[in-house]
């Protein structure tokens, strides 16, 4: 009897295994470990325009698993860990290669904000200890070229801030918000009519004693106000005159903010570009925090609200799984891939469990109940301090994930020095013959401008193929830093000399698209091509 019990069991969980693996075969999408070894664990990611990916971790931690190159240690007798650190707390990849170069940060950037400037170039602001009023910036350059990280020592920022969130400005300039005990905003380059900081009451108003007011979800709406996002409530914001227009009602489901935090979109820009619609979904329980409860089960919740309607209200709507730190990744069609996180806890060192290894689907367009779907399951888990990124070829990057005060390999949920890469469905070679390649596309246009866009697909094209304008946020915390996608304006494609044209328009202004370098796609029939940067222009 007990040989043929163990035998029983033994079919059983072959039976298990054979099934669960088949439905994880049956779900779309498709993993790669792009990079073993990045050497460090990315904290904050962006992606630049010369399709390369600067990532980020933090100083004061003691070695990396990357060295500086020799003679460039960083000296600092303040640090507990290593006075003399020869170790790399940044490095670049190259996407062509998946090479890997140190770069070298002098300040501590634990916990910052960045945002792209118009010119391409990376700005990052404050962090903890001495990088806390710092301000860097990082110009990318050719894979082949030498480019590294600069610490402004003209000017820093008039509030220390970390954990703050930073949103580019219709004209270019860069707005930066909150921070912990910092309830003001300032901006860079500082504006000339204004002295500094800027108190910004609505963040004190939703501080708890959790601090979820944190990394602020901050959105330009194509009115030019900023949508502010923090603990459970928004403002509509008016930047130029520095004063809250409307108060929108409580999202409902707790603190959704760090250090509770789920994320947010907003969702993509198109027809006219009056309407912004924004999505907040996930996050952790009140009280997960300050007990240090790892088990508390996550939110699945998810507030979408009309930002721009003149009575706007919360639409609710569940994920199908609980999720805390997850991030919301904006693809080239305008669905939103939900990836990383944990079903329990809270953000902070050791304080979740359960990672949420499948990634979710968000289809805007999809009714109530039918908008999400869920995909392939990873295997590695991406917790505290994980990032996604999207890429040119519309590929998602998966980096970091360092739920520990320094690197800890022996641990349940390791530091994770391991880059993936997840493929959306539309990736999949069922539907490589209905792929668009750009053959032809300005490097430059302004606003406004009708501009013409070529492409090859090797099927005949049937309906609109769309030309979509995606930029390249910071991403860091479970939130993209100004995240966005529009949606231009074009007319049917038509056939010309062996390709197809299409007639566009460029976006109308800044408050739609603000000024830099975009990853352009064209989709037809939901797949995206592989992106061209162009640079939009006033």
């Amino acid at each position: 009897m007990a040989k043929y019990a163990s035998s029983s069991r033994w079919l059983l969980q072959s039976l298990i295994f054979t099934i669960l693996w088949t439905v994880r075969a049956q779900l779309p999408g498709t993993w790669e470990l792009l990079v073993p070894n990045a050497g460090v664990a990315s904290m904050h990611t962006a992606v630049t325009r010369f399709n390369t990916v600067v990532l980020l971790d933090r100083t004061n931690i003691g070695p990396s698993r990357k060295m500086l190159p020799k003679g460039h240690c960083r000296i600092d007798s303040n640090d507990v860990v290593l006075k003399k650190d020869c170790f790399a707390h940044s490095v670049v990849l190259d996407l062509e290669t998946n090479q890997i170069r140190p770069l070298m940060i002098l300040t501590d950037t634990w916990c910052s904000s960045g945002q792209f400037l118009p010119d391409g170039t990376l700005v990052q602001t404050g962090g903890d200890l001495d990088g806390f009023k710092k301000i860097r910036k990082f110009e990318p350059c050719e894979p082949g070229e030498f480019c590294d990280w600069v610490e402004l020592k003209d000017v820093e920022l008039a509030n220390g801030r970390w954990y703050a969130t930073n949103q580019i400005l219709p004209d270019g300039t860069v707005i930066i918000v909150g921070g912990r005990g910092t309830n003001t905003v300032e901006y860079y380059p500082p504006r000339k009519n204004k002295n500094g900081a800027i108190e910004l009451k609505f963040l004190a108003d939703v501080e708890d004693n959790q601090m979820d007011n944190l990394y602020p979800y901050v959105h330009l709406l194509p009115n030019g106000h900023l949508f502010i996002f923090a603990n459970n409530k928004a403002v509509m914001y008016d930047h130029e005159g520095n004063r809250v227009i409307r108060d929108y009602p409580a999202l409902s489901g707790g603190p959704r903010n760090y250090p509770s935090a789920g994320s947010s979109v907003m969702l993509a820009l198109e027809g006219d570009f009056s309407t912004a619609v924004i999505v907040i979904c996930g996050g952790a329980q009140y009280g997960a925090f300050i007990e240090r409860s790892t088990d508390t089960p996550a939110h699945g919740s998810c507030g979408r609200i009309v930002a721009t309607d003149p009575k706007p209200g919360w639409e609710m709507e569940d994920m199908p799984y609980g999720r805390i730190m997850g991030d919301m990744v904006m693809l080239p069609t305008g669905d939103t891939l939900i990836i990383n996180g944990a079903q329990a806890g809270t953000q902070g060192f050791e304080m979740a469990s359960n990672p949420c290894l499948y990634p979710v689907l968000y289809r805007p367009d999809q009714p109530v109940g039918l908008r999400f779907m869920t995909l392939n399951p990873g295997t590695v888990p991406r917790m505290y301090h994980s990032t996604a990124n999207l890429l040119p070829d519309g590929r998602v990057l998966i980096a970091g994930s360092n739920p520990h005060y320094f690197y800890k390999f022996g641990a349940e949920f390791p530091t994770e020095l391991r880059l993936e890469t997840f493929s959306p469905e539309y990736l999949s070679p069922d539907r490589a013959n209905v792929r668009p390649v750009i053959e032809g596309i300005p490097e430059t246009v302004r606003y406004g401008e009708a501009f013409d866009v070529f492409v090859s697909v090797s099927l005949p094209v049937v309906g609109i193929i769309e030309v979509n304008f995606g930029n390249a946020p910071f991403a860091t915390h479970s939130f993209s830093q100004g995240q966005r996608l529009v949606k231009i304006n074009v007319t049917p494609s038509v056939p010309d000399s062996g390709r197809y044209r299409i007639k566009c328009t460029a976006p109308p202004n800044g408050a739609v698209a603000p000024p830099g370098y975009y990853m352009v796609f064209s989709v037809n029939q939901g797949v995206p091509s592989v992106a061209r940067w162009v640079h939009l222009v006033a």
